[in-house]
């Protein structure tokens, strides 16, 4: 989670909305990346779109762990799913409520860490940044 944190930190320092994700395969980072969607102008560069952008092509995996700072909403949720991604480990989802039970209900095992680090960012982002959180999120 540390690393998704930095990558989060690093989306927020270039004015981008601060969700980082990365993804392990057998204890070794394979992916990384942040929400980009502020600094490329584009709607689907969440965290976890970047991370699995950047991991590049692979045949399977089920063998790997995705962690993201934050909740995953539907659109990265279905993109786990797809990839039959097993294990999802979240920093926090008090600043956005996703779809944990989702998916839960489909065989993913959910982790939440409540991670205080996690959620003092994404909350001091909302407040400074309302407008773009609302876009963020579909309001």
């Amino acid at each position: 989670m540390e690393d998704a944190l930095d990558q989060a930190k690093r989306s927020y320092e270039a004015g981008g909305i601060p969700i980082g994700s990365v993804l392990v395969r057998a204890g070794k980072i394979i992916g990384a990346g942040h929400n980009l969607r502020v600094q490329n102008g584009d709607p689907i560069a969440h965290g976890e779109m970047e991370c699995l952008k950047n991991a590049g092509r692979q045949r399977s995996y089920r063998d790997t762990i995705i962690y993201t700072t934050l909740s995953p909403c539907m659109m990265c949720t279905g993109t786990i799913l797809q990839f039959q991604i097993p294990r999802v480990v979240i920093g926090e989802n008090r600043t956005f409520g996703g779809n944990e039970t989702f998916l839960r209900s489909r065989g993913v095992e959910v982790t939440i860490l409540d991670n205080e680090e996690c959620e003092a960012l994404m909350a001091r982002f909302i407040r400074a940044h309302p407008e773009i959180w609302q876009e963020d999120i579909g309001n």
